[in-house]
C-alpha cells in the first residue's frame, strides 16, 4: 500500500504508543516505590479514598478532552488494579 496519509497517521499512532509504553513504565516505577514504601510502613496497599477520588480527577479530564469518561475510569480501573496487586506482593515479600 502507497497510501502516504495512512502512512503518517500509522507513525503518529505509532508514536504514541510508544510514549504510553514509557508513560506506564515510569508511573509503575513510582508505583513500584511507593507499594514498597507502604510494605515498610504498615500502610494497606489499597486506599479506597484516594482511588476514588482519582478516578472522578481522571473523568473531568477526560470529558476535558472530549474523551469517553466510561473508557478512562476502565483504564485507569485496570491500572489500579495491576498497582494494588503489586503493593500486595511487595507486602508479602515476593
Amino acid at each position: 500500500m502507497n497510501d502516504e496519509i495512512l502512512k503518517s497517521y500509522r507513525e503518529s499512532i505509532d508514536n504514541i504508543d510508544a510514549a504510553l509504553v514509557f508513560m506506564l513504565a515510569e508511573r509503575f516505577k513510582i508505583t513500584k516505590a511507593v507499594g514498597l514504601h507502604k510494605a515498610t510502613s504498615g500502610l494497606p496497599a489499597a486506599d479506597p479514598n484516594r482511588e476514588s477520588a482519582q478516578i472522578e480527577r481522571l473523568r473531568s479530564l477526560a470529558k476535558s478532552a472530549n474523551l469517553d469518561p466510561d473508557f478512562s475510569e476502565k483504564f485507569l480501573r485496570f491500572i489500579i488494579d495491576e498497582v494494588i496487586r503489586h503493593h500486595e506482593k511487595a507486602k508479602s515479600g515476593d
